[in-house]
């Protein structure tokens, strides 16, 4: 399903690796958290998810429109279109 630019949701990620990567992102997604709630932003959801034993994320889903200045604020590693 395509969606009009202005609709697509974006899934900006953090990249932490190595033995204690998993711990630091789920740690680093409590801030994300935090900073949403602060910031007084609606329905963006956090988390965070092991990609290997090495290799963990932390992210947001942000509506396209609102990226920008989250993207600037945050400064993710890097981010890809979000599909549910």
């Amino acid at each position: 399903m395509e969606f009009p630019l202005l609709m697509r949701k974006l899934k900006l990620i953090w990249d932490f690796k190595g033995p204690d990567g998993i711990k630091i992102a789920e740690h680093h997604a409590i801030h994300l958290k935090e900073f949403i709630e602060i910031e007084n932003y609606q329905d963006i959801p956090t988390g965070f998810e092991a990609l290997s034993e090495f290799h963990a994320i932390a992210f947001l889903v942000v509506p396209e429109a609102q990226m920008k200045p989250l993207r600037d604020a945050l400064k993710p590693h890097r981010g890809e279109v979000y599909s549910e």
